[in-house]
């Protein structure tokens, strides 16, 4: 009896064995507890009765989950890259590279003798064989490339913006050369007195013109696609980033145009390196948002661009009138902040407080702003019902508008507030 027991046992332990084994070989992933039950209820009835399970339940035991699909990276980023690629092509035919020439002197260096003025009865002292001194003299002149900028064309007959620095000099000549390299001589037709824009015309037919997009819904975070001819030197580059900021103010400087103040300014890091101003800053939908015009000195990737809302008043002046009239109201303020509410002690912490500088009186003698009624120390809270603020400054507001439209200006006089409707006029030459 006892020889047939252990008999039972070998034959067991054999059985467990042979099949633990084949069953680890034909599944390499981790054994379950409710597996190994399954095993030993195979050989329980060897021992003529029931293994006990000291396993917890097996929906206690966490389970192992093998071979999962990877989650999909790929496809998105392809779509991406497409979308960036398709916004290039859209838009590049109608990038231009500008050149700024300009006839510079000849510099040589031409033969001097010091002793040229002395008398006769003195020089004779020096001799024939004295040193000769060499001075820079000039002798002609010769046109000269001296700069370089970017633009992009607006109509199919040839109308290009640009920015105002790009074309300051009056006494330089431009040449345009186009995306299939053709090269033609530009005239400028209209300088933007309030922005750093300017129209500018070649003698072309047929061309493909941008389109524009709406900046006003523009967002942080969308992607950023600047195209320009950077340095003067590589045309048509292309870089890609973010929008950074939005409504940004920024005092700009440059060689021959002075210092001014641009507001309402999106920002952004894709690279806009000397030579990209007054090139198109697109959307992913190859739609011009902007025009690339400075950059932060002392940082990387830090360049902002004029949005594209603010020239389209310009671009439709010059299209109906030949140059660009721009709305004047004729106050000279300073914007609210809650800091300068409180310093000032003002009701209000917002708008524009109409008050004089050393630069001329708060309102302007016989301006729309004075012939409406609007007086020094009024605060203009809105035009057209949206409020005047940081983000939304009186000039950035006014330029929205067009020259001979009435506007809605809600003002704050001491405790009362006003609306009262005022028709833009043109800007006088004086005030550009």
């Amino acid at each position: 009896m006892k020889n047939q027991t252990s008999r039972k046992i070998l034959i067991a332990v054999a059985a467990f064995a042979l099949i633990f084994f084949a069953f680890r070989i034909l599944t390499p992933a981790p054994v379950h507890a409710d597996v190994l039950d399954f095993l030993k209820g195979l050989i329980a009835p060897l021992f003529g009765g029931h293994t006990t399970n000291t396993s917890p339940a097996p929906s206690s035991i966490p389970r192992i989950e093998v071979n999962q699909p990877p989650i999909s990276l790929y496809k998105p980023a392809i779509d991406y890259e497409k979308a960036v690629v398709a916004a290039v092509k859209k838009a590049s035919q109608a990038v231009v590279s500008i050149t700024v020439s300009k006839n510079v002197p000849i510099i040589e260096n031409c033969p001097s003798n010091p002793f040229s003025d002395l008398p006769p009865e003195f020089r004779r002292f020096f001799g024939d064989d004295f040193p000769q001194f060499s001075v820079p003299c000039e002798k002609g002149s010769k046109l000269q490339e001296v700069g370089g900028g970017s633009g992009f064309i607006i109509s199919s007959d040839g109308l290009i913006l640009t920015n105002k620095h790009v074309v300051a000099d009056s006494s330089a000549s431009y040449t345009v050369f186009t995306n299939d390299g053709k090269k033609y001589d530009a005239k400028v037709l209209a300088k933007d007195p309030m922005q750093d824009l300017a129209v500018i015309k070649i003698s072309a037919a047929g061309l493909t013109a941008v389109e524009l997009g709406d900046s006003d819904e523009v967002e942080l975070g969308q992607t950023a696609i600047a195209i320009g001819n950077s340095l003067g030197e590589f045309r048509n580059t292309v870089s890609v980033g973010v929008i950074s900021g939005l409504s940004r103010s920024v005092t700009a400087s440059g060689v021959g145009i002075g210092q001014e103040t641009i507001e309402g300014v999106i920002q952004t890091d894709a690279a806009i390196n000397p030579g990209n101003s007054g090139g198109p800053l697109l959307n992913l939908r190859g739609e011009v948002i902007g025009i690339n015009t400075a950059v932060a000195l002392g940082a990387q990737n830090i360049g902002f661009a004029i949005p594209i809302n603010a020239a389209k008043r310009d671009i439709n002046s010059v299209k109906k009138t030949g140059d660009i009239e721009v709305p004047f109201l004729g106050v000279r303020y300073l914007i609210l902040t809650p800091d300068v509410a409180k310093k000032q002690k003002l009701p209000v912490d917002y708008g524009a407080l109409v008050r004089g500088s050393d630069d001329g009186p708060a309102v302007t003698p016989g301006s729309p702003a004075d012939v409406a009624g609007i007086v020094a120390e009024d605060i203009i809270l809105e035009l057209n019902g949206k409020k005047i603020n940081k983000d939304y400054p009186l000039g950035a507001a006014i330029s929205r508008f067009n020259v001979g439209e009435s506007v809605a200006v809600k003002i704050r006089r001491g405790e009362k507030d006003l609306i009262l409707n005022v028709v833009l006029a043109k800007r006088p030459k004086a005030e550009e």
